[in-house]
């Protein structure tokens, strides 16, 4: 069934112009802008520039999504074949199917509201001309990653989001952004170096970089060794980028630094690369050295929740100084902790709730990034005991809409029933009770209470960030910003071309952002911070909507994802 019947030529063209477009946009972006596209000024016309092009490529996708047989979503669809590099075999393959698809959705919905969001407030830096360009650089390797089936190729876009999110930290982040983006392109090029000598394995050995072929061999024209060997060494580049335990301490660093369109970006789309890569390339390709090493993926799986909980916790106590972005940071650790377990459990339950847990963490990890970047503006501080005792009446008392906002995606992080959140860590716990034939289900099942043991810790700390930033106490003649901190606050604090903007793009009166002289103390009424504007308004309410549409009714993405898993398991046979 075809919402809308779409020709195959048009539903390849329109996959072709997905992938493509944004890089076309890229390099359109540092020309020079057409007299009449000029608008108020150069900065302008670029910042709308980006708004259109991610735009044109969300409305393709989602026409790609509308022209999408959903009665065959095992079937790949609107796939193209061209000989690339005849010497080695490569070719130009494209196609997208039930896994792929709703990455190909999160990833376009996630760059265009990061395009309307840096319209209204650009990030402190240098020209947007760059950063419009890398932004959408970063788009289109995402996109290709999630749409190419020549495993060259996946390399290649695997490859291609690491410079643009390398500059993007360290040209526009905060406080410690150059170690921070050189921690990240380290890290991720060395996980790389051993990716691609896996990959080239399989090519060797098998006679075809075709995944789609591959897939459908099953590994039966790869020995064991070899299996085992190429999961081992692309399982490491794959690793690196989820994140998985203990290859994941680039993260929070990266975070930190990250603006806050670098860090929805990371979360929201670069860490499902490399969970794709498991379930699009190992599963499939070589079962067998996945069945090896999946007590022990699930195993770092599992001490990954329960650290990246335990991290947070830390991080949340009172006096300890943590950073709110870096507390979101470790959470993701956690949550893509759920993602590795399900994988490793081989079976359509476990993946199922792997690829959930994937988009809803995309979501909701997303719009957390964006509310704290909110509350860092307002606030020139991320630091939970600045917050926590600066705030007066909180955020439920100064900005309701804003706190309101802030409660709802945390307690969607959590878990809680009737949200995003919910059902990916439910399938993976229950596709851990019962792992796939020849895996260890003694072992499996105490990996799934240590995994339902880790969402008890991850409400415990996202409720404990909800009263401290939220529901602090009423305190009239508390400081905005405590004098023992305000040379600190003052170096982390944006430039005034980063700070706070109206819906029509103007700065907020200081006030309103939360900003009084050094010493000045709050009246005997609690005073206001800018609540929610029209531009942020304009850029989180589909991520919230999705988060609740998702947890309501969850059939939509799973019925897309399941035909493709069980095909994918059952070695291309339907």
């Amino acid at each position: 069934m075809t919402v809308i019947d779409i020709s195959a030529s048009v539903m390849q063209f329109l996959l072709a112009f997905v992938v493509v477009a944004p890089l076309l946009g890229a390099v359109a972006a540092l020309l020079p802008a057409p007299p009449g596209l000029k608008g108020k000024n150069p900065d302008q016309a670029v910042l709308r520039h980006g708004v259109t092009v991610t735009g044109a490529v969300l409305i393709a996708t989602i026409v790609l999504a509308v022209g999408f047989d959903h009665d065959h979503p095992a079937t790949m669809q609107a796939t193209t074949d061209i000989s690339w590099i005849p010497a080695l075999d490569v070719r130009i393959q494209l196609g997208i199917d039930g896994i792929s698809l709703p990455l190909l959705l999160l990833t376009a919905l996630l760059t265009f509201l990061c395009a309307l969001y840096s319209y209204s407030k650009p990030p402190a830096g240098p020209s947007p001309k760059a950063f419009v360009a890398l932004v959408l650089v970063l788009e289109s390797g995402t996109l290709a990653t999630f749409a190419v089936l020549d495993l060259l190729l996946f390399f290649l876009a695997f490859e291609m989001v690491l410079i643009p999110m390398y500059f993007l930290i360290a040209r526009w982040g905060g406080g410690q952004r150059q170690a921070a983006a050189w921690k990240f392109i380290l890290y991720t090029l060395l996980g790389s170096v051993v990716m691609l000598l896996g990959i080239l394995l399989i090519g060797l050995k098998s006679g075809t970089f075709d995944m789609v072929a591959l897939a459908t061999d099953n590994g039966r024209g790869l020995t064991t060794s070899v299996q085992v060997i190429a999961v081992l060494a692309i399982g490491v580049g794959l690793a690196v980028k989820t994140p998985m335990w203990p290859l994941h301490s680039w993260l929070p660093d990266a975070h930190t630094a990250a603006p806050t369109v670098g860090s929805v970006l990371l979360a929201g789309v670069l860490l499902k690369m490399g969970t794709y890569g498991f379930v699009r390339i190992l599963l499939p390709i070589a079962p067998d050295g996945m069945r090896t090493f999946a007590p022990y993926l699930a195993a770092f799986a599992v001490v990954g929740i329960v650290y990246g909980s335990l991290a947070c916790l830390a991080l949340a106590r009172t006096g300890a100084k943590g950073d709110l972005k870096r507390l979101i940071a470790y959470s993701s650790v956690g949550h893509m902790g759920f993602v590795l377990l399900g994988i490793a459990t081989m079976t359509p339950t476990g993946v199922n709730g792997a690829l959930f847990a994937n988009i809803a963490h995309g979501l909701i990890t997303g719009l957390l990034f964006f509310l704290v970047g909110a509350v860092k503006d307002r606030y020139g501080t991320a630091d939970l005991d600045t917050l926590a005792g600066a705030t007066g009446a909180a955020l439920y008392g100064r900005a309701p809409r804003l706190g309101a906002l802030l409660a709802f995606a945390a307690i969607a992080s959590l878990g809680l029933p009737g949200l995003a959140g919910f059902w990916g860590e439910m399938l993976t716990l229950f596709g851990a009770y019962s792992p796939a034939e020849g895996l260890s289900r003694p072992a499996f099942r105490t990996f799934m209470a240590i995994g339902a043991f880790g969402t008890l810790l991850t409400a415990a700390y996202m409720l404990i960030v909800v009263r401290r930033v939220c529901m602090g106490e009423h305190t009239p003649h508390s400081r905005l910003s405590p004098p023992d901190d305000r040379a600190e606050q003052a170096a982390d604090t944006p430039k005034a071309a980063d700070a706070p903007q109206a819906a029509d793009g103007g700065p907020q009166p200081s006030e309103a952002a939360g900003t009084r002289p050094a010493g000045t103390r709050s009246a005997a009424t609690t005073p206001q911070l800018a609540d929610i504007q029209t531009y942020e308004a304009a850029a989180w309410t589909p991520l919230a909507a999705l988060t609740v549409l998702a947890g309501l009714w969850p059939a939509v993405l799973l019925g897309l994802t399941d035909p493709a898993v069980q095909k994918l398991l059952a070695g291309g046979k339907s």
